[in-house]
């Protein structure tokens, strides 16, 4: 029998290396069988691991080595939140910890795991809801100071499951254990197994997040599409647009996106490879609508990608501001006028979306703010909607437009 700490053991590694987790789980080599186990766990793993970080802590004197360390959070993790049998995840680690070349370690691994307690909770407010949620305590901070009493809830909210949009007949994939959205033709899922369907454009996995920006779009002749990959919102966009074209920064992403409207058939959708944060001139006022859905923290998306907790700091967000402030800017001159220009992220700090658009709205009166409305549920904001993981089937979206004027003062809608 594998040992069932081998595989996340070795996504893991590279995740805590640098990699983002789904590259990681695609490139290396895993038990097909127990695949999904594999994948449970090191998302789980990841899920908690602010939480495993502090048992850790509090009952070691000195932080464990990379290698000890991501053992016995795979071990604490099967432990705490899957209920396996202590002694068989104890060998497990035990025999692992050696497979690896760490024999001198396999001692400290067994006592730890035989004798490691939960510790109480820290004192202190912000500390003890980090520790409780398990996420970073400058982001626990930022969404306790923007959402108080709703932070917890923020942090600690599920995926709500597999968000699926059909393209073709959806009877036969539906079952009791599917939500309608209030979107047309896309259901969240329990579990949803891909098949042939997904690869002859049938359906495809997007988010409810992604599903609701492209809803408050109105359809138009050309629209450009200004951080597009990996596709989906520009083939979503096809079918009410006539012309869509598809700005990426990075060559092999623009692949992604013509992979994406082949799959699908989408043929009115053009991938260029474009900086949309560096003016062109060939675009300048040539579109009815531009659509920023610029870089973020990812912080409302948290429970889908649970690496963004290693991989985002303070810091970051500052320097996200600044391409966001850029793109938004720069795509502004591509509008007609009577055009529209949407803003979008996946995060729910204000400072990346509320903030953004009064520094935008304040240096530009020729544009509106127009509040869009939409039927997943959402907290209004002073410039736009914001959809938080809690109360919107999962997602932590923000979207709001502008419509370019003549240069009266901007106003909110």
């Amino acid at each position: 029998m594998t040992n069932p700490l081998a595989d996340p053991y070795f996504v893991l590694t590279k995740v805590y290396g640098g990699k983002f987790l789904k590259q990681a789980i695609a490139e290396t080599p895993t038990e097909p069988l127990n695949r999904a186990r594999t994948v449970k766990i090191c998302y789980g793993v990841l899920e908690k691991d602010v939480y495993l970080e502090y048992i850790l802590g509090a009952n070691t004197v000195k932080p464990p080595k990379t290698t000890l360390k991501i053992i016995l959070k795979i071990a604490l993790y099967m432990l705490e939140f899957l209920g396996r049998h202590d002694y068989m995840v104890v060998d497990y680690a035990v025999e692992l910890t050696k497979k690896l070349g760490k024999s001198g370690a396999a001692g400290f691994v067994n006592a730890f795991l035989r004798s490691y307690k939960i510790p109480p909770l820290p004192e202190r407010a912000d500390e003890r809801l980090a520790v409780e949620c398990s996420a970073p305590l400058w982001l626990t901070k930022k969404i306790k100071r923007s959402y108080k009493s709703e932070a917890a809830s923020i942090l600690s909210a599920p995926s709500a499951g597999v968000c699926v949009r059909f393209a073709g007949n959806s009877e036969k994939y539906l079952s009791s254990e599917h939500i309608q959205t209030p979107f047309k033709s896309t259901f969240i899922f329990r579990n949803f197994v891909r098949d042939e369907g997904f690869f002859t454009g049938e359906y495809t996995f997007q988010s409810v997040g992604s599903v609701a920006i492209c809803s408050v779009v109105a359809p138009c002749e050309n629209l450009m599409d200004a951080c597009a990959a990996p596709g989906g919102k520009s083939v979503l966009l096809a079918g009410k647009c006539k012309n869509v074209l598809a700005c990426e920064l990075h060559p092999h992403r623009v692949e992604l996106i013509n992979s994406y409207k082949e799959r699908m058939g989408a043929e009115n959708v053009v991938a260029v490879c474009a900086d949309s944060s560096v003016f062109n001139e060939d675009y300048a006022e040539k579109f009815d609508a531009v659509l920023c859905d610029v870089p973020c923290s990812g912080t409302g998306v948290i429970n889908e990608n649970p690496d963004i907790k290693l991989f985002r700091t303070e810091k970051s967000i500052g320097e996200l501001n600044k391409i966001q402030l850029a793109i938004l800017e720069n795509c502004a001159k591509y509008v007609k006028k009577g055009g529209r220009l949407y803003y979008s992220t996946c995060s729910v700090l204000p400072e990346e979306n509320d903030s953004i658009v009064r520094l935008f709205a304040d240096g530009h009166p020729e544009f509106t703010v127009g509040i869009p409305s939409s039927p997943l549920e959402h907290r209004r904001t002073k410039y736009g909607l914001q959809f938080l993981p809690h109360i919107s089937l999962g997602a932590g979206f923000f979207v709001t437009s502008f419509v370019k004027t003549d240069g009266a003062p901007a106003a909110d809608d």
